[in-house]
């Protein structure tokens, strides 16, 4: 059987540092990758991933629907709207060009799978600047988006509320309790047929959703409010075999392998 081909995008950042040494100043670059350990669990599997950096997503992202209809299922991860929104020909030349947002809605409808991971630039975002609210893009989802900064960070830990049956795809042979996670973002369940809320944060945390499955058009839809790494998602949830156990029954729920 040919692998499902798996479009991962964002997950990657830019740090820019003055270094001060008593009269002396110099200035350093560093670049970072966020979905190492998904990338490494998926190695091998019946998944063929593309890593789209952040940087790269801006002119590198497919334009028409040609272009998508390569991969079963697209992840966002920690990427914001105006990546999409303004590539170089609309930012810098004035050019009109296709809305990227409203070609992912539509290839979702077609029959695509459709994830959104949580972070810093996810659903609204620290200081509501990811502002994926009212986008084509959340018509698709599960889930609605806030309209300010929507993190929850919690740095003592939460374990997640499993709210699923265990027989459910998503949750297939992941057995024992959950490590903790440290964050996520905050959104509001749509009251839609379809939608199931496999887990939670606590109630002493709100209970707010932390995965979430759906259906749009043909395709199938999937959030999970929380990282895919460190910093919300601590490297004792990586090390947990459930972690790998948990992305390859997601990947194979949302590409209908299961």
């Amino acid at each position: 059987m040919a692998r499902k081909k798996v479009l991962l995008v964002g997950e990657s950042w830019t740090s820019s540092a003055v270094h001060y040494k008593g009269f002396d100043q110099f200035g350093s670059v560093t670049f970072h990758l966020g979905a190492e350990p998904l990338v490494a669990v998926l190695k091998d599997s019946e998944f063929e991933l593309t890593y789209m950096t952040a940087h790269a997503a801006a002119g590198e992202f497919p334009y028409d629907m040609e272009g998508l209809s390569q991969y079963s299922a697209i992840i966002l991860s920690d990427i914001g709207t105006n990546t999409f929104l303004l590539p170089q020909e609309v930012w810098m030349q004035g050019k009109p060009m296709p809305n990227r947002l409203k070609l992912i809605r539509e290839w979702t409808r077609a029959g695509g799978g459709l994830m959104m991971m949580g972070g810093y630039f996810s659903f609204q975002g620290i200081d509501g600047k990811a502002r994926w609210r009212r986008t084509p893009v959340e018509e698709a989802l599960p889930v609605s988006c806030l309209s300010y900064d929507d993190r929850l960070e919690i740095p003592e830990g939460f374990i997640p509320a499993i709210t699923g049956p265990a027989t459910h795809p998503l949750l297939s042979g992941i057995d024992g309790a959950w490590p903790l996670l440290l964050g996520a973002n905050e959104v509001v369940l749509k009251e839609e047929p379809g939608i199931e809320v496999l887990a939670t944060l606590p109630e002493s945390e709100g209970g707010h959703p932390l995965l979430v499955t759906g259906e749009f058009g043909k395709g199938r839809t999937l959030v999970w409010t929380s990282d895919i790494g460190p910093h919300w998602l601590p490297n004792t949830f990586v090390e947990w075999p459930g972690y790998a156990k948990l992305w390859k029954n997601a990947l194979g729920w949302v590409t209908r392998l299961s």
